[in-house]
């Protein structure tokens, strides 16, 4: 019997063999550029700077780049520092189905291998566009279960990540694909404890995730071997962590329907199960702005929205920029006053923001039972905000700015790109790497200026 590993080493073989379609080309490049959106502030973030001081000593070693600091490392190394950096803000990209975020794992694995075995663009491209369709295939397989103890992006990222770090080792050669998912897989990790406290840990998962892909596939090009039944196997991942995993899910329209074209990427800074109800009290916000309402009449603002984003993000009381990222009504609170949650809503003055804790205590929280029922498959929220004089406005999100049924256009994604590294890299030096990303599959990847 065929496992589910060998037949995503099959798809990976013939995926080899033929070119990736214009639109998945597209949607290709639109990952690895909101990809770099989020990797630059992460390299100077707090996590981003104490990660790279940890691998000090192996850094000036290997082929592997580290963007912005003109150093190099071994990919393993190299992966640890790009997967943590780029989860760091949380502007990553999301796959809703999965609850995941796969270009942590996938584009970071990726890169650092590229980069050691000097493969073009387009190679590059294609393993991003493997890791992405495995991973995002598993992840959806095993929800929403798997969600109440793990962080799929530390679990389901480590297999992405092999998968894309052995494709570029070999593209034709399927056992090393498959062996180096294989080994990935009983080394998956990450526990939701890590990001319902305040610690540093979450971004980390990303990394070890990257990083664990990349041994993963190296090891399995020696001749290293795996279970290759250990997805689905009695004692596997799938019994392990999840509960009646749905392995038709796993490997349905493989090769044929791209999940890389279904993204959501963030339009906020924070955690993507605020973004419904952040939306929603922005529309509000503009109602009101266009009926010159203050924003001091207001008396209660109620989010309802799926159980699990207030077991999430359900904090009243955040401190830490981490905390307030994973805090729905300090978040909803931020973007109902100043119109967007970016970067800046997490500097200390905006935190303390005497306005933005006002108005967090008006705020109620509730669960909606029709889409707790929808979860993850849909992430929607109902907004409504009551005056003091007793009129209300109300707003459902039924879907989140970025998702696929509302997507960031490619100038949105520039926009983005260009808002989030400025400061770290210059305007010239991002300009030429936005230019190089969108003729990604035209180039080498060590020519690309990173």
């Amino acid at each position: 019997m065929t496992t589910l590993i060998q037949k995503y080493a099959e798809y990976a073989a013939l995926e080899a063999k033929r070119d990736l379609s214009p639109e998945t080309l597209h949607h290709a490049k639109r990952v690895v550029l909101d990809w770099f959106s989020a990797l630059y502030p992460g390299i100077v973030s707090d996590v981003g700077t104490r990660i790279i001081a940890t691998f000090e000593d192996e850094l000036g070693v290997g082929k592997s780049r580290i963007p912005s600091l003109d150093k190099t490392g071994f990919s393993s190394s190299a992966a640890w520092i790009l997967g943590t950096t780029s989860h760091a803000i949380e502007f990553d990209d999301i796959f809703r189905d999965a609850v995941y975020h796969p270009g942590v794992p996938v584009i970071s694995a990726a890169l650092a291998i590229a980069d050691e075995y000097e493969r073009s663009g387009l190679d590059f491209l294609k393993a991003v566009v493997i890791g992405y369709e495995v991973s995002t295939r598993l992840g959806a397989a095993v929800q929403p279960s798997h969600y109440s103890y793990f962080h799929t992006t530390g679990t389901v990222g480590a297999i992405g990540s092999a998968a894309a770090a052995a494709f570029l080792i070999n593209p034709h050669d399927q056992n090393i694909f498959a062996h180096a998912v294989a080994t990935a897989t009983t080394f998956a990790s990450g526990l939701q404890q890590a990001f319902r406290s305040d610690a540093m840990t979450k971004a980390l998962h990303g990394g070890h995730a990257a990083s664990i892909g990349v041994t993963a596939a190296k090891s399995a090009a020696k001749g290293i071997t795996g279970a290759l039944d250990i997805l689905e196997g009695e004692v596997g991942f799938g019994a392990a962590l999840s509960k009646n995993p749905n392995w038709d899910k796993a490997v349905a329209g493989l090769g044929v329907d791209y999940n890389v074209c279904k993204m959501t990427q963030k339009n906020h800074g924070c955690c993507g199960h605020t973004f419904a109800a952040i939306d929603g009290a922005i529309a509000i916000r503009q109602i009101l702005l266009e009926k010159g309402v203050s924003f001091s009449d207001v008396e209660n603002i109620t989010v309802r929205t799926y159980q699990t984003a207030l077991d999430v993000t359900g904090n009243f009381n955040p401190e830490s920029a981490f905390q307030c990222r994973f805090s729905l009504p300090y978040v909803v609170s931020h973007g109902f006053l100043y119109g967007s949650v970016r970067l800046n809503a997490f500097a200390d003055e905006q935190m303390a923001s005497p306005e933005t804790r006002e108005l967090m205590k008006k705020l109620t929280l509730e669960s909606d039972e029709e889409l707790t029922s929808k979860f993850p498959n849909q992430r929607a929220a109902k907004v409504k905000v009551t005056l003091k004089n007793g009129q209300t406005f109300e707003h459902f999100s039924p879907c989140r700015k970025g998702d696929p049924e509302a997507p960031l256009t490619d100038g949105d994604l520039d926009h983005k790109f260009f808002e989030l590294v400025d400061g770290v890299i210059t305007a010239e030096h991002a300009k030429e790497l936005r230019n190089q990303i969108w003729l990604l599959d035209k180039i080498n990847i060590n020519s690309l200026k990173i």
